[in-house]
Parts: structure tokens; C-alpha cells; sequence
């Protein structure tokens, strides 16, 4: 899943990045509120971090001029301000949800994978299709009874296609969902890992589920006959 940090501090920008890179997030990291709104015009973001008192455009005025523009995308506000008052007026501007600091990381994880539940197919912490399941918070993947040990770039590529079952999936779309400006994106690191992840995933036999869709990209649907 891929997210934005809009946040201006210089030590707490790059601790949330780090941390969330560690549990396998695509993460870009702004530190004013224009740059915040161009990558927002720019990319189709999973979930936002927008600390409120950015320089330029604050959190609040980002909130409400991309609801203005009809986008969706969950957004939690970071604040140093407390008070029921405030918290009005970060919800009223079209946030989500509201964090005071100083706030425990695993909490801020915690609320940022209930806003993808919240913004997604299900509400449950547990993504399945057929056999394969998957649980966001301990991050263990199984098929069947079968634990299946995935890279962290393995295991956001399986969440994303999880989270979008039967959606015929393009290759850019992918990209911009699971690699971030930061990364080092070749032609073709969308078949690499899809390989590698197919190969993990059926390498008991079991059918395969991730299918080619020509001429557009990946696709998670039921296995083929031939497959079965």
C-alpha cells in the first residue's frame, strides 16, 4: 500500500518512513503543504499522514481542498495541538482520523490499517481469496495450512492484489501502489516479483491464482481449469 507523509519535522518525517518501509509500506515523504498537494494531484495514495502544521498550505487546508476535488483517500492528521475543539476541526475538514503527539508508532499503524479497512472491500484485519490468507496485523501468510514466508515487497504485492480481487490489475497501477518515487523501478519488476510471488504460492501444487491478463497486467481470480 502506498502512502504519503506529509510532515515537517526532520527527525519524525523519516522515523515514520523508516518505520512503515520496515512493515512493507511504499512510503513518500513531503515536508510543506504544496509539495503534499502536487504528489496528492499526482498519485493515487492508499492512505495519508498529514502532520497540521505544515509550512505553506497547512494539514487542514489540504484536507479540504482535496475533498473539494473529489478525493476520497483516507487521511489521518498529526497534530502537537490538543483539545475536543481541534479535533472538530480536523474531522470537519475532511479527515479521517487525529492523532496528538507525541503518539507510540505501533498505534499509528494500528489506526492507518483501519483506515485501508475502512476505504476497503472488507473490514476484517484478515485479507483471504480461495485458500490464501493473509493477516495485516501479524503480517502471516497462509495457503491452507501452509505458512508462506514473503518479502516485505512480496507481501505488499499479495495485499494489493488481495485487496482488489477478480480487478483486471496494470502494471503501472501496481507501481503506484506498491513502489514508491524513492525506488529503483526497472521494465520489468512487476513480472519479476509476480514470478517469484506465483512461485511461492504454488509451489506445493496448488493452482495458481494470479493470472495474466494480456494486453493490461495481473489479475487475482479463480484458477484456471486447467489448473485444478
Amino acid at each position: 500500500m502506498r502512502v504519503l507523509i506529509a510532515e515537517d519535522d526532520p527527525k519524525l518525517g523519516p522515523l515514520i518512513q523508516k518505520g512503515l518501509t520496515a512493515q512493507g509500506y511504499a512510503v513518500d515523504l513531503c515536508a510543506s503543504g504544496d509539495a503534499a498537494l502536487q504528489m496528492i494531484f499526482s498519485v493515487q495514495y492508499d492512505v495519508m499522514v498529514l502532520d497540521i502544521l505544515l509550512p505553506e498550505i497547512n494539514g487542514l487546508e489540504i484536507c479540504r481542498k482535496m475533498r473539494s476535488a473529489h478525493i476520497t483517500t483516507p487521511a489521518l492528521l498529526l497534530t502537537a495541538r490538543g483539545g475536543i475543539e481541534h479535533r472538530i476541526e480536523g474531522l470537519d475538514s475532511g479527515a479521517d482520523d487525529y492523532m496528538e503527539k507525541p503518539f507510540d508508532f505501533r498505534e499509528l499503524e494500528a489506526r492507518l490499517r483501519a483506515l485501508l479497512r475502512r476505504n476497503g472491500p472488507t473490514k476484517s484485519a484478515i485479507l483471504q481469496f480461495a485458500d490464501i490468507k493473509m493477516d495485516t496485523v501479524t503480517r502471516e501468510v497462509k495457503r491452507g495450512n501452509r505458512l508462506i514466508q514473503l518479502s516485505s515487497k512480496e507481501f505488499a504485492l499479495l495485499e494489493y492484489f488481495l485487496r482488489h480481487p477478480k480487478q483486471a490489475l496494470s502494471r503501472t497501477l501496481i507501481i503506484e501502489h506498491v513502489w514508491n518515487f524513492e525506488a529503483d523501478i526497472f521494465s520489468n519488476v512487476v513480472d519479476v516479483y509476480v514470478k517469484t510471488l506465483r512461485r511461492k504460492l504454488t509451489e506445493n501444487g496448488e493452482p495458481d491464482v494470479i493470472h495474466t491478463v494480456r494486453g493490461v497486467g495481473y489479475q487475482v481470480s479463480d484458477p484456471m481449469p486447467d489448473d485444478l
